[in-house]
């Protein structure tokens, strides 16, 4: 009988949802484009401009009705009620530690009941804390005379090598573009002078020279992530203290390097570098794993001579690179998809016939390395979730036994003069921990900033990790995240979580989402699907471009597996992929939408053949293709969820997300995909779409609202999937 009172609740809740929607479809002009001799009907593009009234008041509806309806669903409050419980239980948080030589620790700091978080420093590990900053107390450049409240977070910090100055970068409500302030730390007094035009968090960020009175940033001429100019032409900068930041130095970029044909889409920057070195570095980049880059001397630099030049290409599959003095240090993908460790002298250079220091291993990806006094400290990982570290010293590469079995470890050092040498371990049912290594003894102490606390309401959830054959025999890493005593009922409410995109692996880390909906009798699924580097570059190649579909194929797979295994069924399946993972999931639910109950497009990319024209866009086209090539065209259109929709489908029930001030997946992506979605499914389902209005591509910095987004993602499945207890009550819908 109860179990009869939740399907009816359920149905009825549908009913509504659907007819109210059915009733507020969005306004549709049609354009036909046509490409290579195929015509391409888009019936909402109306939809991109985000000007328009009618398409200001109708996304405007389609949130506050979808509010409406997240907000009444009980796992939210039981979710946002937990988190915040295990915030006050640990007191507070740390994050973006920056360590400078001279052992200064600075680093955000937020308390349980505090909104956003604060920058605070001390003298050591063990040093007395000082608070620097809070980011309530800015007022904006460009809107100084506002009675407005703004909400602004720090999303960046650069210590001056010395420690005697910081860059402190802000941003407001989601947005990228962000505003440098430069705090004298002893004296706590912040310069007149403020940065304006940069995006740190991606390209661009302050890099200090040995003075600790002058920097790099890359500047952004446009900041209006609206505008098709926005992320173009843009500069490198070169910034002394005490200077107009209006009058700029210009010192690498297409405008002022022309003999270097930098187009307009990429991105310039300079490579860290240590203090004295004789050379700058300078990158172009965009999504590709590797870039072209160029080099010119300090001489020449301090000179105000133009004498920049390759140093490398694309073609040489150089990675992540350090130079130390005259030489490079660098991973190196050419004929080594899982890469190694090499190094080449940067006055005779040669990437492709380099010194290899490590060579590639046959099980392991190659992720990250680090230069110290004692030699090269570096980290692999097996399928994106078996973690090693090893020192590579004196001709020799030495494994260290890390304390705990980790599903991924990162390294932090103070410089390449010091021996110092922090790892953060981290797993799916751990939380992350800091740990430093002592090489003399080969023993790790802990050294955590924030207390670890125990979760007794995790006991029981273990992790699996196993691997599916997919259709064509590859196989495909899969990580199961359940309570020990789960039974295969073929009944389990399952959640799968895919993205797939970059070469960028979905790594371990502690996700207590995932620990509370396994106690609650759920599983949460990770599908590591090809385009991700869970298996270096040959993984992310085999979901790249042409070979896209082996992506959402994957996912596609690896559900019907949890099916035949008998986990779950297709009533009990959602599917859940954000920014790029919206490719993921878009196309998995049109091209199989009858095998989930449910789908969540967070922020997801779902109309690809129009992105190119989005501020985002050209960045992408080494990931994606562009449409001026006949067969990158054809990958992309295949793609494109929008394009994949039709007339009289069923449909699940789907949840997509955007946020006003996303710069990455422009709003209107997501609004068109809900918007002929609903107009053509011919199911009972609800389609919802929310607009977070005070949130960008990662949301906002405020944890509260971060808890309630992420709590109404689960609310959403726990309904549409019957999780029992957490159904929506029928008097309160109707």
């Amino acid at each position: 009988m109860k179990r009869t009172y939740f399907i009816i609740a359920v149905n009825l809740v549908s009913c509504t949802l659907i007819n109210a929607q059915k009733t507020n479809l969005a306004p549709s002009a049609p354009v036909t484009d046509e490409y290579f001799g195929t015509k391409i009907v888009d019936e909402y593009r109306n939809l991109e401009d985000l000007k328009d009234p009618a398409t200001i008041n109708w996304m405007k509806s389609q949130a506050d009705y979808t509010d409406s309806v997240l907000g009444e669903l009980p796992y939210k409050k039981y979710f946002v009620d937990e988190r915040l419980k295990f915030d006050k239980r640990t007191g507070y948080s740390v994050s973006t530690l920056k360590i400078t030589g001279g052992d200064l620790y600075f680093y955000l700091k937020k308390a349980a009941d505090d909104k956003y978080q604060k920058l605070y420093y001390r003298k050591g590990f063990k040093g007395k804390e000082e608070f620097l900053y809070d980011p309530a107390t800015f007022i904006s450049t460009f809107d100084p005379g506002s009675t407005q409240k703004h909400n602004f977070t720090i999303n960046f910090l650069s210590p001056s090598w010395d420690g005697s100055k910081i860059a402190i970068s802000m941003s407001e409500n989601g947005k990228e573009i962000s505003e440098v302030i430069i705090m004298d730390v002893k004296t706590k007094q912040i310069y007149p002078e403020v940065i304006t035009n940069l995006e740190p968090t991606t390209v661009g960020q302050v890099k200090w020279l040995e003075d600790n009175n002058s920097f790099f940033y890359t500047y952004f001429p446009v900041t209006d992530s609206n505008s098709p100019e926005y992320t173009k032409n843009t500069e490198v900068t070169f910034y002394r203290l005490g200077e107009d930041p209006k009058k700029r130095k210009n010192v690498f970029s297409r405008v002022n390097n022309p003999e270097l044909n930098i187009d307009e889409g990429r991105f310039p920057g300079i490579v860290q570098f240590n203090q004295n070195d004789p050379y700058f570095i300078g990158n172009l980049g965009d999504v590709d794993d590797f870039t072209d880059t160029f080099i010119i001397s300090r001489k020449d630099f301090e000179k105000g001579i133009k004498s920049w030049k390759p140093l490398y290409y694309k073609a040489d599959k150089v990675y992540e690179k350090k130079p130390v003095g005259k030489e490079v240090y660098f991973m190196s993908g050419y004929n080594s998809p899982n890469f190694k460790l090499c190094k080449t002298d940067l006055e005779k250079p040669d990437f492709k016939n380099p010194e290899i220091l490590v060579p590639e291993k046959k099980d392991e990806t190659i992720k990250s390395f680090e230069i110290t006094k004692d030699g090269m400290y570096y980290t692999t990982t097996k399928n994106g979730v078996d973690a090693r570290f090893y020192l590579y010293r004196n001709g020799k590469d030495i494994p260290i036994k890390l304390p705990f079995v980790a599903g991924s470890v990162s390294i932090e050092i103070k410089g390449k003069e010091y021996s110092d040498v922090w790892i953060y371990c981290s797993g799916w049912a751990n939380e992350t921990r800091r740990l430093k290594y002592d090489l003399k003894t080969n023993q790790f102490e802990e050294e955590n900033l924030a207390p670890l606390i125990a979760y007794p309401e995790f006991e029981g959830v273990v992790v699996e990790e196993t691997s599916i054959k997919a259709r064509d025999g590859v196989e495909v890493p899969l990580t199961l995240v359940y309570d020990k005593n789960i039974k295969k009922t073929g009944n389990i409410p399952v959640l799968i979580e895919s993205y797939g995109s970059y070469g960028m692996s979905y790594s371990p880390f502690f996700a207590r989402s995932f620990g509370m909906w396994a106690k609650k009798g759920g599983m949460v699924a990770i599908a590591h699907v090809r385009g991700g580097g869970e298996k270096g570059e040959i993984w992310h190649k085999a979901g790249y471009k042409q070979t896209k579909p082996n992506t959402w194929r994957d996912l596609i797979d690896c559900t019907e597996y949890l099916i035949k295994e008998g986990y779950t069924s297709k009533e009990k399946v959602a599917i859940w992929g954000g920014s790029a993972g919206g490719i993921t999931v878009g196309r998995a639910v049109t091209e199989r939408p009858d095998l989930f109950k449910a789908v969540i497009v967070d922020v997801g990319s779902t109309n690809t053949i129009r992105s190119e024209i989005t501020p985002n866009g050209p960045g992408n086209i080494p990931e994606f293709g562009t449409v001026t090539k006949p067969d990158e065209f054809k990958a992309l259109l295949e793609m494109d969820a929008f394009h994949h929709i039709k007339k009289g489908e069923k449909y699940p029930a789907t949840l997509i997300t955007t946020g006003i001030n996303d710069s990455r997946v422009v709003s209107w992506m997501p609004a068109k995909f809900a918007a002929k979605l609903m107009a053509n499914d011919a199911s009972d389902n609800p389609i919802l779409f929310k607009v977070d209005y005070e949130g960008g591509h990662m949301g906002g910095a405020d944890l509260a609202r971060a808890y309630a987004n992420v709590g109404e993602v689960f609310a959403f499945v726990a309904w549409q999937l019957g999780l029992p207890g957490y159904q929506p009550k029928e008097n309160k819908k109707k």
